[in-house]
C-alpha cells in the first residue's frame, strides 16, 4: 500500500480537504507483503512493455498474490485520470493529449508472456477525448484476440457519459467476454465519492450492453465502508439485477490517504457472507463479496465459474 501521505502533485483537487486519520486495520484485512520471484518476473514484463497497472496505481491489497500468480490487471490510457472520485488513489489532472497507439499491442505481448488465460483491461477516465476511449478499448481487446485466441478478456471501462451511444457500441462489437462497469457505491454516496459519474447512467449503461448483445456477461460492484447501509446495499443488488447483471463483487473500502473519503467501518467477514447470500438470492449467476474482494481479483476463477453457473441455468430452462 502507499503511504498515506498525498503528494499535492498527485491528487491537487484533494489538497484543499481535511485529513481523515484512517481507521486502524482488523487482523481480516492484512495481507503478506509484495515478493518472491513470480512477483518479479510480473514487474518485468509490465515494465519491459511500458505497461500501466491499476494494482499498483490504486494501492491494491492483492497485489502480492496476484503478481506472484503472474496476474495483472493492465491500465490503459495512462495513467492520470480526468475525473477526482475521492475514494481512489489514481492520479488525476490533465493527461496526455495523444493515446499511445502502440500500447494494444504492448497490452497483448504482456498477456502472451505471462500466459494469461484470462486477462483483466481496465482504464482511467478520459472524458478529453471525444469517444472516451472507447476505440482504443476495442483495439486493444482485438489485438489480444490476435496473439492469445484462447485468451478470454474481461474489460473494465468508464460510462462514457460525455460519449454518444456509438462509444459503447464499438466496445460491445469487439466482443470482450466480459464488460464490467462499477458502480462503485450506493446512489446517496455519489455526490461525495463518485462526483462526475451518474448512478442510472451507470446503470444504463449496462443494461444497454445487454440488449446489444444478449450473450455477453456483465458485471459491476460496490464497495463498502464508505457510509452507507445494508438496507441500500440490498437496494443496488436490486437494480443491478434489474439492469440483468449478471456478477457483483462487493469489497471493503481502503483510505488511500488522509485526503480521501474517510473509512466510515470496517465490514465483518459475517456481513459480506450475508450479503453473498442475499445477493444469490436476487438471482445473480456470480458473488465474490469478502473484504479483500476487488474487480480482478480472481477474476479468471470467477470467470469459469460464472460461464459455469449460466450453462446450468441453461440445462434447468
Amino acid at each position: 500500500m502507499r503511504d498515506l501521505k498525498i503528494p499535492a502533485e498527485r491528487h491537487p483537487e484533494k489538497a484543499h480537504r481535511k485529513d481523515n486519520a484512517p481507521l486502524k486495520k482488523p487482523s481480516w484485512i492484512r495481507v503478506k507483503a509484495p515478493g518472491g520471484e513470480g512477483y518479479a518476473e510480473t514487474h518485468k514484463i509490465m515494465r519491459d512493455n511500458k505497461l500501466t497497472t491499476v494494482c499498483e496505481e490504486a494501492g491494491c491489497p492483492n497485489v502480492g498474490e496476484c503478481w506472484s500468480q503472474g496476474h495483472a490487471t493492465m491500465m490503459i490510457m495512462g495513467e492520470v485520470c480526468t475525473r477526482a472520485c475521492t475514494f481512489c488513489n489514481i492520479a488525476t489532472g490533465k493527461p496526455p493529449e495523444d493515446l499511445d497507439i502502440f500500447e494494444p499491442g504492448r497490452v497483448a505481448d504482456a498477456v502472451k508472456k505471462l500466459g494469461l488465460n484470462h486477462v483483466v483491461i481496465t482504464s482511467v477516465d478520459r472524458d478529453d477525448i471525444k469517444d472516451g476511449g472507447a476505440e482504443h478499448f476495442a483495439q486493444t481487446i482485438r489485438a489480444v484476440r490476435r496473439q492469445s485466441p484462447k485468451t478470454t478478456i474481461e474489460i473494465l471501462t468508464p460510462d462514457f457519459i460525455r460519449c454518444d451511444d456509438s462509444a459503447l457500441e464499438v466496445v460491445v462489437a469487439a466482443k470482450p467476454d466480459v464488460f464490467n462497469h462499477n458502480l462503485e457505491t450506493v446512489p446517496g454516496l455519489y455526490p461525495e465519492v463518485r462526483p462526475g459519474a451518474r448512478y442510472f447512467h451507470s446503470l444504463r449503461l449496462l443494461q444497454r450492453v445487454k440488449e446489444l448483445d444478449p450473450s455477453m456477461f456483465t458485471k459491476s460492484g460496490i464497495m463498502v465502508g464508505l457510509g452507507e447501509n445494508r438496507q441500500s446495499v440490498l437496494q443496488v443488488m436490486e437494480d443491478m439485477r434489474a439492469a440483468d447483471i449478471d456478477f457483483l463483487t462487493i469489497g471493503q473500502y481502503l483510505q488511500p490517504t488522509v485526503k480521501h473519503h474517510a473509512i466510515d467501518r470496517f465490514v465483518t467477514p459475517d456481513e459480506f457472507k450475508a450479503y453473498e447470500t442475499a445477493a444469490y438470492g436476487k438471482g445473480f449467476l456470480m458473488v465474490s463479496a469478502t473484504p479483500l474482494t476487488r474487480s480482478s481479483y480472481h477474476a479468471g476463477d470467477d470467470f469459469a465459474q460464472l460461464r459455469d453457473a449460466r450453462l446450468a441455468k441453461l440445462a434447468r430452462g
